[in-house]
């Protein structure tokens, strides 16, 4: 029997702590400012079967999507890092890709709202040429 990759992830002081089963279903980047400002600005898509929250819930704090946003984000209280939506009840939700420990398996196959970028940002960063 095929065992299934984990890749284990967690916030910078360790309090929240997460395993996700198998490849992320996407891996992309996000250029709003609201993502940027908040330090998720590319994030891993998982589905609700892949993701184990493994310690920590009571430490996550989440911030609501102001109007015309979608997506919640969450942080842990204890360190500030930007988790994405761990507590997510949607079938497929992001996480943060800089909290995860290990290769995810996967490469950033898009980008959103490049016309928001800095102008500092590498060319490479926003696919601008």
């Amino acid at each position: 029997m095929e065992r299934i990759m984990e890749i284990k992830g967690s916030c910078l002081c360790g309090a929240v702590a997460f395993v996700i089963a198998g490849t992320p279903k996407s891996m992309g980047s996000c250029h709003c400012s609201r993502c940027r400002k908040l330090g998720t600005s590319t994030v891993v898509f998982v589905g609700r079967d892949q993701f184990r929250l493994t310690r920590g819930r009571e430490m996550i704090e989440t911030i609501a999507p102001p109007p015309g946003s979608t997506y919640m984000r969450s942080f842990c209280k204890g360190c500030g890092t930007s988790l994405g939506e761990p507590l997510s009840p949607d079938e497929a939700f992001p996480i943060n890709a800089q909290c995860l420990d290990g290769d995810p398996g996967l490469r950033i196959s898009y980008h959103e709202f490049t016309s928001d970028a800095p102008a500092w940002a590498p060319a490479g960063q926003t696919g601008a040429k």
